[in-house]
């Protein structure tokens, strides 16, 4: 066990933690008789309590220590799932919209992209054609079709959507072109050998011979989902995780802001795994 390579890889990560939250305590220690914060005003104190917030955390005074990013994360985790009006909810019902937004927008790039790639990928002539139409699309960044999204739907959870649709669609789409178009020609040979139909043939030779490439698309796609969203319900506001970081902005509270990047940051490693895990399902040894 202590001598197994995995053994070895959490003992490394458990010391570098270690040692980031060493270097981040000294780091944000006070200095000798410096002052460590600064009381609120009564003004601040009342606007702080029509927010729903505790005046005793407006202002923490420089970046926030370890400990209190502990006491901040235990505040959260106590109560996740509180509602106190538009500008006041738990994490985890702002994550929940955010999650709701990037699977709703995921769902509709897979129905799209993946039917799609599959024809392009079973037609030259099609590949051909749109290949420039997709080289086009596809660097331009999702955010840049918000303003368009706004004016045209004129609804921003629904813009929301739609900027996560746009920017999952081009990896799923490329990279199951690619997969179906890899397939190996002997398999094709044999199929056709036997006169399987075509659609059988789409899904019991190509599909599962594909499947590997198809579920790395969708998992290329799914992390620029997630890094998309945040951006994007930055810019729209009203409910979700990038909302509530750039609401805990304008509050001047760091150690919030902090505690949702390290929220955004597990949820999407917890997201990639499962798409990593789904790859190993579908991989098979030839």
């Amino acid at each position: 066990m202590f001598k197994s390579l995995n053994f070895k890889a959490t003992l490394v990560s458990v010391l570098l933690l270690l040692v980031f939250l060493a270097a981040w305590q000294l780091a944000t220690l006070p200095a000798p008789g410096a002052v460590t914060g600064t009381a609120a005003s009564a003004e601040q104190a009342e606007y702080m309590k029509m927010l729903g917030k505790d005046p005793g955390t407006a202002k923490s005074g420089g970046f926030p220590t370890p400990l209190q990013m502990g006491q901040t994360a235990w505040k959260h985790l106590a109560d996740p799932f509180y509602d106190n009006g538009p500008n006041d909810k738990g994490f985890a019902i702002q994550l929940g919209y955010s999650l709701a937004r990037v699977g709703l927008g995921f769902l509709l790039a897979c129905l799209v992209a993946i039917p799609l790639g599959f024809v392009i990928g079973m037609s030259p002539l099609l590949r051909r054609a749109l290949d420039p139409f997709i080289q086009v699309l596809k660097p331009i960044s999702p955010l840049a079709w918000m303003p368009l999204a706004l004016y045209t739907i004129k609804d921003s959870s629904t813009s929301g959507i739609f900027v996560i649709f746009i920017c999952s669609v081009w990896p799923m789409l490329i990279n199951t072109a690619f997969g179906v178009s890899a397939v190996k020609r002997e398999w094709l040979n044999v199929a056709k050998t036997l006169e399987v139909k075509p659609l059988r043939k789409a899904f019991l030779v190509i599909l599962p011979a594909a499947a590997p490439t198809i579920l790395t698309g969708m998992r290329i796609s799914m992390g620029i989902a997630w890094l998309v969203i945040v951006a994007a319900e930055m810019l729209v506001g009203g409910t979700g995780i990038g909302y509530f970081v750039w609401n805990e902005w304008n509050n001047l509270s760091l150690t919030n802001v902090i505690f949702a990047i390290v929220v955004i940051g597990v949820m999407g490693m917890l997201l990639d795994l499962m798409f990593a895990q789904l790859q190993k399902w579908v991989t098979y040894a030839e």
